[in-house]
């Protein structure tokens, strides 16, 4: 199953956006926005682009139900 995540945006160059998931730094195509993000922006992207920009506090509940289900999962 593939799952698309948000990330908040701490870089943009040349149509592509470097995108904060946690800890971790992912590139992300801004090709199929209909407008570029701002820094500090939260995206929705899914298989290396960016789909769509979000609500920061949607963004932050949807990772922490994330964040939720990988713990559940875990203590299976």
């Amino acid at each position: 199953m593939c799952l698309a995540i948000p990330g908040e945006v701490v870089q943009i160059e040349e149509g592509v956006a470097t995108v904060r998931v946690g800890d971790s730094l992912r590139k992300a195509s801004l090709l199929l926005l209909s407008r570029e993000p701002q820094l500090g922006d939260y995206v929705i992207m899914h298989a290396g682009f960016a789909l769509h920009v979000v609500d920061p506090a949607e963004a932050e509940e949807s990772l922490r139900l994330l964040r939720e289900m990988a713990a559940f999962a875990n203590n299976d």
